[in-house]
């Protein structure tokens, strides 16, 4: 209910003493009927405003979907072997990209660990 008359707040439908005052009717309304005065006259698509939305918890730092982030990482280092392989080679033989994959591998072990250990505290949280 305070969520839809902020809405109207916001939109500039109600006035700050109006909205006030319709706060405070809101918290002594004691039935449906009378919430349902104190929104009568707002348009209906006010109604439908999005809850908000839940707290994150302190403590962890979370990556917006690890999955997709450890997707296209190693989508990334498995192209990784075979450009260092298709570079052109030394003299001796050797390729000369072949410093790539050690590179590489830290950085994908990094990555790993960073965007992996939020996934599987979930799955112990939910598991035990």
């Amino acid at each position: 209910m305070i969520g839809i008359l902020k809405t109207a707040f916001v939109q500039g439908m109600l006035a700050k003493n109006e909205f006030d005052q319709r706060v405070d009717q809101t918290f002594a309304s004691q039935t449906y009927a009378d919430l349902a005065v104190l929104t009568a006259d707002l348009p209906a698509g006010l109604a439908a405003a999005r809850p908000p939305q839940p707290a994150r918890s302190q403590g962890e730092p979370r990556i917006p979907r690890a999955g997709r982030v450890l997707a296209g990482a190693t989508i990334l280092y498995a192209a990784v072997w075979p450009v260092a392989f298709v570079l052109p080679w030394n003299s001796e033989g050797e390729p000369q990209a072949l410093w790539l994959i050690p590179w590489t591998t830290l950085f994908y072990m990094l990555l790993l660990c960073m965007a992996g250990t939020p996934i599987l505290a979930d799955w112990l949280n939910k598991h035990w």
